[in-house]
């Protein structure tokens, strides 16, 4: 996969993914116009999605209907980089039986940002520069 972030103004950026853009942005007091989510409510953002939607695929290839699902994400980034906390709310439509609430739970945590941010991580930067054509 592939994305590109993309100078607007100021420290907005249009994020480019397929035939998709959004906007990403810093809010005003910290020196931006606020025109879309922070870098970092994004990444909470990632995180609430693809748990809504990995639980949501797994009920639909079971033939449960869950009803009405939210998922809601606490974050808190540690200013050092060291360890962030991010609490995961799921909310669920009230009559499900228990064992698919517990196994919903379960599901929850297998999502693939949620795997990505508790394993291993390697990134590798590199800087090019551009030319003038």
């Amino acid at each position: 996969m592939k994305v590109k972030a993309t100078r607007r103004k100021g420290f907005a950026h249009a994020l480019t993914v397929r035939d998709h853009v959004l906007v990403a942005d810093e809010l005003q007091e910290d020196g931006g116009s606020d025109t879309g989510p922070t870098p970092q409510e994004l990444l909470a953002l990632s995180l609430a999605s693809c748990t809504a939607i990995t639980v949501e695929m797994y009920a639909h290839r079971k033939g449960w209907d869950v009803g009405r699902l939210e998922v809601e994400v606490d974050y808190e980034p540690d200013p050092k980089g060291e360890c962030s906390r991010f609490d995961v709310l799921l909310k669920l439509a009230p009559g499900l039986p228990d064992d698919q609430v517990g196994r919903i739970e379960e599901i929850a945590s297998r999502c693939p940002v949620h795997r990505t941010l508790v394993g291993g991580v390697r990134i590798e930067d590199r800087v090019e520069i551009a030319s003038n054509s």
